[in-house]
């Protein structure tokens, strides 16, 4: 039987910083305790996973790739999510919500049926690119309805901003919601939310939904590779797993990306310096660091406008090492 697991719901817009809030949770994790992650992203190709891999066996990911956690009547989340739970019987849940996502249809369908008497809810985190909000952005309807119910506002990227900085966007946020200002969304565990709520009578394994696996990615040759694409409103993404033999020129791939027109661009690549993951949003510089990925190289891209896909594979193509 599944006693009520805590479960910590992540939201907040893209580029906020959810992935590497996560990443920072993952190292101030208590011992003993096995944690569950379940990520959503709006692309195909899955790259949060990647980016959130570690050798921590404590650890377990899952994805939901393609739209929102809540499309498809909730079928891909309730699978997603119940495979989870019976391969790992996690101590403790997180929920990565998608920056294109509705957070609050997603905290109603995690209190419906079977749901409720499985998962703990504790206080949902949100968060903020402190930043852009200075700079004038505004927040989406989706995003903004949410903010009432949010346990916490993480206003992440906050360091170069004053007081009164500070106070002018809490002002255009009006909300009640506890607030911790952060860089790099370094919040310690300590300060996460908690609530302890009664337990009831949990629901077995066999009473939650299941459905076939789908096919895992088959490589024919070393010169395979898989594009992907998928669009909702007025978003676009396209995306390429590719086999790990094929290595990436990094200044190349910088080049690549510099000349592509994208709001968000996120990847797992195999170069000459080994195996790197990078992240950037909007016009910002790309962030690189080492990564312990090694199943297969990930690049996407998120965009406001239909993509050119045989563009823009060709110039991803000339940037591969010669081998």
């Amino acid at each position: 039987m599944l006693e009520q697991i805590p479960t910590h719901l992540i939201a907040g817009p893209l580029g906020s910083g959810k992935t590497t809030l996560i990443r920072h949770l993952i190292s101030e994790r208590p011992d003993g305790e096995r944690w569950a992650i379940l990520i959503n992203e709006f692309g195909e190709v899955g790259i949060d996973a990647a980016l959130l891999q570690n050798d921590d066996d404590g650890v377990s990911l899952a994805e939901v790739p393609g739209g929102c956690l809540c499309c498809v009547n909730g079928l891909p989340f309730q699978v997603g999510l119940s495979r989870l739970l019976r391969r790992t019987r996690p101590d403790r849940l997180f929920i990565e919500a998608s920056g294109l996502g509705h957070p609050s249809t997603l905290l109603a369908q995690l209190r419906g049926f079977p749901w409720k008497d499985v998962l703990a809810l504790q206080p949902m985190l949100m968060v903020l690119d402190a930043q852009a909000l200075h700079t004038g952005r505004e927040l989406v309807d989706a995003q903004r309805s949410a903010l009432s119910q949010a346990g916490l506002l993480i206003l992440n990227k906050s360091a170069a901003l004053g007081m009164a900085d500070r106070k002018a966007i809490l002002s255009r946020l009006q909300t009640i919601a506890p607030v911790y200002w952060c860089q790099h969304s370094q919040l310690p565990w300590e300060n996460v939310p908690r609530q302890t709520e009664p337990l009831s009578i949990a629901p077995g394994l066999d009473d939650l939904p299941d459905a076939p696996a789908g096919p895992a990615t088959l490589w024919r040759s070393v010169d395979d590779w898989h594009c992907r694409q998928s669009s909702r409103d007025v978003w676009y993404s396209i995306g390429w797993q590719i086999h790990p033999a094929q290595q990436f020129k990094r200044e190349a791939l910088e080049d690549w990306l510099s000349r592509s027109d994208w709001q968000r661009a996120k990847g797992v690549a195999h170069t000459e310096d080994g195996w790197m993951s990078f992240n950037g949003t909007g016009e910002k510089s790309l962030n690189w660091q080492p990564s312990p990925w090694r199943s297969d190289n990930r690049i996407e891209l998120l965009m406001t406008q239909r993509p050119d896909s045989h563009q823009l594979e060709s110039g991803l193509q000339a940037a591969r090492r010669n081998q």
